[in-house]
């Protein structure tokens, strides 16, 4: 039996892709915006082409542009599924959560071409915000009534770490089968108790500022003048800018697209090559106790670089990213984790009654299994 073809819309460097492609789909067309997003997405496919021949079935079309404007779209019978994660800048509440925000629209563009490919099944990906925010509830009961129509759908939102990524990131995913089909559940946790640890990511790539770890952030780690102190000493605000430390010894928060300045995430390099206490730690509680604000942030305190913002997302070892530093920090913020995007491939896949499809052993570091 053939690959179970699908056609992938706001695909960005195509973190979503590589899930499905790792499940045993076999994607046929990619589009997105970004041309830079989409020279990246080439570079996972041609590391994964020569161990996964289901790639080699069918002509694969990458597609720069407006989706509303693009010539030559899928049609029916073009393919089994489509998938999707539409601008969330709108809906997040990271941003301004605008209704009138032109990206808002996206997802009935995703919607438009659901109605044309007319697929067994699509899943389209969000943030969390549209499945729970009370002030998404029309757009939300919009969506569902308008796809209801022909697919039976579910509306979950699943957290990245329980699917074996070593990050907490909750993601929105409605999922659409073709009816009389039924709704597909939510796929299971693997890795509820013990999820990954950001130790455990940063291990698979190179020593720091050595080949193939030495994309480095070069925004300066200062303390805050007026640091905004939370019980934890890694949810407040220490340093300057957004850019947070992280805990190696538990997943890492959700990485932002804004990365690349004093956004990006923050580790403490002693903790992280010989196990001592992380420096934070102390700091905050000096701060709690009402000691004085640092002079200066000790060198070992360093920001992530652009590999190990990959290994966090679960991009395979390797992977060459396009653009200027800044853009590939945000193609790497904007991406669903390939393996969380796995495991939902796998779901469907089983809920589909596919064949079983196992993915070649290398890949399985991954946290595929």
């Amino acid at each position: 039996m053939e690959a179970p073809r699908v056609v992938s819309l706001y695909s960005g460097a195509g973190g979503m892709d590589l899930g499905f492609t790792l499940a045993g789909f076999n994607p046929v067309f990619a589009n997105d915006i970004d041309q830079i997003a989409l020279d990246s997405y080439r570079s996972w496919m041609d590391l994964a082409r020569d161990q996964l021949p289901h790639l080699n079935s069918s002509p694969h079309r990458l597609v720069a542009g407006d989706i509303s404007k693009i010539e030559h779209l899928p049609d029916e019978g073009d393919a089994e599924i489509v998938i999707g994660g539409p601008p969330c800048q709108g809906f997040s509440v990271a941003g301004k959560m605008n209704p009138d925000d032109p990206r808002s629209r996206q997802v009935w563009n995703f919607l438009a071409v659901v109605n044309r490919v007319k697929p067994r099944a699509f899943v389209m990906e969000n943030v969390q915000a549209l499945a729970v925010n009370k002030r998404w509830s029309g757009l939300r009961e919009e969506l569902l009534r308008e796809a209801g129509s022909e697919y039976s759908t579910s509306l979950f939102v699943l957290n990245a770490s329980h699917f074996n990524a070593p990050q907490s990131r909750l993601r929105m995913f409605l999922v659409g089968v073709k009816k009389p089909g039924a709704a597909m559940p939510a796929p299971d946790p693997v890795s509820l108790d013990h999820p990954p640890t950001l130790r455990e990511a940063l291990k698979t790539v190179p020593h720091w500022r050595t080949s193939g770890n030495d994309t480095v952030c070069t925004a300066r780690v200062t303390p805050a003048k007026s640091p905004v102190l939370r019980r934890s000493p890694f949810a407040g605000m220490l340093f300057n800018g957004q850019g947070r430390p992280m805990d190696l010894e538990r997943p890492a928060p959700t990485l932002p697209a804004s990365m690349g300045g004093n956004r990006t995430p923050i580790i403490d390099q002693n903790q992280l090559e010989s196990g001592t206490h992380n420096w934070v730690v102390d700091y905050h509680k000096q701060l709690i106790d009402g000691g004085p604000i640092a002079a200066a942030v000790p060198t070992r305190m360093r920001r992530i670089t652009v590999e190990e913002a990959a290994a966090i997302q679960t991009f395979p070892p390797g992977m060459q990213w396009s653009g200027r530093q800044s853009a590939k920090y945000r193609q790497i913020g904007n991406a669903v984790p390939p393996v969380l995007a796995y495991h939902v491939a796998q779901a469907l896949r089983k809920w589909l009654e596919y064949p079983e499809f196992q993915p070649p052993s290398q890949f399985l570091g991954l946290g595929l299994n």
